[in-house]
C-alpha cells in the first residue's frame, strides 16, 4: 500500500499536479484559513450606532397592530392587560380579522381603534399617524424588514415577530435605518423570557457555572399538522425555495444572551451541515399530491459557530422530522450544566452550591442532575427580578405559558421609562443572520463563513449583558 501511494505522489508530481492547488489557496498573510466573506457596508457618514439607545418617556405608548392572522390578535389581546398603552390602529388585508379583532378591545372595555383593510398598502397608512409611538408588526417574514424600515422612517418605534429579516442586504437596511432613525427596533424573541432560560441566564451571571464554554439551542418542531394554517402557504414555500436555518432566532436568543455577544464578546464565523430532504418532500407530493419540485432546504440542519472569545454554539433546525419539540437549550461551563430538553436540570460542583440550597451538598454527585428538589431551590433563589415581578400575571395572561406577556410587558416597561430596551437591532441582526450565512456555507460544501460584526466596531464597547430593570 505505501508502494502504491509513492507511486501515486510520483506521478502527480512528473505530470505538474499538486494535491493542494496554490491558486485555490484561501490563508491570510498569517497562514490561517479566511472564510467566506459577505459584503459588510461601512457605516454612513452622520449615523451613529444604537448600542444602549434610550428615548424620551413615553407616559401612555400608543400602538398600531399590523398583522391580524395567528399572532397578532393573542398580541393584541395581551396588551389590553398592560397598564399605560393605548390600542390606536388595527391592520390586515382582510377586513374580517380587523373586525374580529376590535372584538378583544369591545370585551376588554376599551375605545375601537382605527382600521386599515383591503389593500397591499393600506399597512403605510396606520405607519403614517402622528398618534402611533410603537408599530408592532406580526405578518409573514418576506414583509417583515419592509414594514420595520418604512415605519422607522415615519419616526415610529417598532417590535417585530421572528425573524425580523431573511437576507443580509434586508439586515444591514434594517440596522442603518435604526441608526439613522435612532429608533428602537427590536425583534419579538419571547423565548429569551422562557422561565428555565431567564432563571439560568441570572444564575450564569452570576458565575454559577464558573466561565460558560459551549452553548447550544434548536428549533425542532414537526409541523406537518399546521403547514395549512399559514396563507398562501408562504411558510412551507419558504422552506421549499431556501436551503439553511431559516428560522435560528428562538435557538439563537437565549444561547446568545449567556455570551454576551456584542457585549464583551462576538461571533466570529460559522459552518453549516444539512441532511437531505425527505419528508416535506414527501408530504407535498404523497400527502398534497401535487409536484415538490427541487425543494431546497434540508431535512435537519446544523450550525457550529465560533466566537472571538473562543466560545463555541451549536444550532440546530428541523420542522420536518416526527420528533418531540425541543429548543434543546444547553450550556456547559467550567464549574456547571444546564439543561432544558429533553431533561431539564442542573450538574453542577459541589463548590458552587450554598448550603441554603442544599445543606448535603458536599454529597452531590456531579455526574449526574441535581435533584428535583435542589433544582427547584436553586430556581427560586436565582429567579430573575423580571419574573419576580411579572411571573403570576404572565401566567393569567398566557402566551406560550406567559412568556409572550413578559416579553410585551417589558417592552412597554422600557418605553415607559426611557430605557434601552433588553433586545436591540444587533440582537436582530446576529439571531437572523443564519438564514442567508448558513445557506452560503452549505451551497459551498460546508466552509466557514465570516459572521459580520453588525456593530461595526462596538461589539465590546458593553461589557456583560443585562436587561434594563429599574430594581
Amino acid at each position: 500500500m505505501k508502494k502504491l501511494f509513492n507511486l501515486l505522489v510520483l506521478a502527480l508530481l512528473l505530470t505538474g499536479c499538486t494535491l493542494i492547488s496554490s491558486e485555490n489557496n484561501k490563508n491570510d498573510a498569517n497562514g490561517n484559513f479566511k472564510p467566506l466573506t459577505t459584503k459588510s457596508p461601512e457605516r454612513p457618514p452622520g449615523q451613529k450606532d444604537v448600542l444602549g439607545l434610550t428615548a424620551p418617556k413615553i407616559e401612555t405608548v400608543r400602538v398600531g397592530f399590523i398583522g391580524l392572522g395567528q399572532r397578532g390578535p393573542r398580541a393584541v389581546s395581551r396588551f389590553t392587560h398592560i397598564p399605560g398603552v393605548e390600542i390606536v390602529a388595527l391592520c390586515d388585508l382582510h377586513a374580517d380579522r380587523v373586525e374580529k379583532t376590535q372584538k378583544i378591545l369591545e370585551k376588554a372595555g376599551l375605545p375601537a381603534a382605527a382600521e386599515y383593510s383591503g389593500s397591499e398598502e393600506s399597512w403605510k397608512e396606520l405607519c403614517q399617524r402622528d398618534d402611533i409611538d410603537l408599530v408592532y408588526i406580526t405578518t409573514d417574514w418576506k414583509r417583515h424588514a419592509s414594514m420595520m424600515i418604512y415605519a422607522m422612517e415615519q419616526g415610529k418605534h417598532t417590535a417585530c415577530e421572528v425573524p425580523a429579516a431573511m437576507t443580509m442586504e434586508e439586515i444591514w437596511d434594517v440596522i442603518d435605518t435604526a441608526e439613522k432613525t435612532q429608533k428602537h427596533c427590536m425583534q419579538l424573541e419571547n423565548c429569551v423570557y422562557d422561565f428555565f432560560e431567564l432563571t439560568t441566564l441570572n444564575m450564569a451571571q452570576k458565575g454559577v457555572f464558573g466561565e460558560v464554554l459551549y452553548v447550544e439551542g434548536a428549533y425542532i418542531h414537526h409541523l406537518e399538522d399546521i403547514w395549512d394554517r399559514f396563507e398562501s402557504d408562504w411558510r412551507l414555500e419558504y422552506n421549499k425555495n431556501h436551503r439553511g436555518d431559516i428560522y435560528a432566532t428562538h435557538g439563537m436568543g437565549p444561547v446568545c444572551q449567556l455570551l454576551d455577544i456584542h457585549r464583551g464578546d462576538k461571533m466570529n464565523y460559522l459552518v453549516a451541515m444539512d441532511s437531505k430532504p425527505v419528508s416535506i418532500h414527501n408530504y407535498i407530493k404523497n400527502v398534497r399530491g401535487e409536484d415538490p419540485g427541487d425543494f431546497k432546504n434540508g431535512q435537519h440542519t446544523m450550525t457550529m459557530i465560533k466566537t472571538e472569545k473562543g466560545k463555541t454554539i451549536h444550532i440546530q433546525h428541523d420542522v420536518a422530522s416526527p420528533r418531540p419539540y425541543s429548543r434543546m437549550y444547553q450550556l456547559t461551563g467550567t464549574k456547571g450544566f444546564a439543561n432544558k430538553y429533553p431533561v431539564q436540570g442542573y450538574a453542577l460542583e459541589s463548590s458552587q452550591i450554598d448550603s441554603d440550597v442544599a445543606p448535603n451538598h458536599e454529597e452531590l454527585n456531579q455526574h449526574s442532575f441535581l435533584s428535583e428538589e435542589v433544582m427547584k431551590a436553586l430556581m427560586e433563589k436565582y429567579k430573575h427580578p423580571i419574573h419576580k415581578e411579572l411571573e403570576e400575571k404572565a401566567k393569567k395572561v398566557g402566551g406560550h405559558g406567559g412568556m409572550d406577556f413578559i416579553m410585551d410587558s417589558r417592552l412597554i416597561y422600557c418605553l415607559q421609562n426611557g430605557l434601552p430596551l433588553d433586545m436591540d437591532v444587533y440582537d436582530l441582526a446576529e439571531w437572523t443572520c443564519l438564514a442567508p450565512l448558513t445557506a452560503l456555507s452549505l451551497e459551498n460544501n460546508s466552509a466557514p463563513v465570516e459572521i459580520p460584526d453588525f456593530t461595526r466596531g462596538g461589539w465590546n464597547k458593553t461589557k456583560g449583558y443585562r436587561h434594563a430593570f429599574v430594581e
